[in-house]
């Protein structure tokens, strides 16, 4: 079985201010590589970046990067992109990350994947919704084509049985749209 990582990277950082969030400094590095390394450790087979920015294509060693087709760069471009190029590289699964979310663990990523069945996604449970990190089978891949705006997958999400859900520990599913949210993932971490 080919699994596929693809972090998001694609987005605007509208709400962040004048700079790229993902370049912004988050204990000691840029934000995005947090959430990279998360899933470079897992050693899935295709490492995959959704993003425009050439900056944050720098600092993703090991990628295959990209980029959303339209201006937009809504999560659902970035998630269609990523898929696509998973599926033209034969991948069976692929397990999708954000890169604003910091504090993600390898260990959270590798058990929303082994919770992936044909036919099932896979996510991450917060205790009030699901959300990425999220693992989706082939067969799911071209009905994600159709989605459209920045909800992403979570039609997929609704309705998933708690077999397929895993409990994220408390801050790890923390993501950063904000400057002040740079200082609670910080502290979410313990740094």
């Amino acid at each position: 079985m080919i699994i596929a990582g693809i972090l998001l990277a694609g987005g605007q950082s509208e709400r962040f201010g004048r700079t790229d969030k993902l370049l912004a400094p988050f204990l000691g590095k840029p934000l995005v590589t947090h959430a990279a390394g998360a899933l470079t450790a897992c050693k899935f087979d295709l490492l995959i970046a959704v993003t425009a920015s050439q900056q944050v294509a720098e600092r993703l060693s090991g990628f295959q990067i990209t980029a959303p087709p339209t201006q937009s760069h809504t999560q659902s471009d970035s998630l269609r992109a990523g898929l696509r190029l998973a599926e033209r590289l034969g991948a069976d699964r692929a397990v999708v990350v954000l890169g604003d979310m910091p504090n993600v663990t390898t260990v959270l990523i590798q058990e929303v994947t082994a919770r992936c069945r044909a036919g099932t996604p896979s996510a991450a449970f917060d205790g009030r919704r699901s959300m990425p990190p999220a693992c989706f089978p082939r067969e799911s891949f071209s009905a994600i084509q159709g989605l459209a705006g920045d909800q992403g997958a979570r039609t997929f999400f609704r309705g998933l049985s708690v077999d397929a859900l895993v409990q994220a520990p408390d801050g790890e599913l923390i993501d950063v749209d904000t400057p002040d949210d740079i200082t609670k993932a910080a502290k979410a971490r313990g740094g």
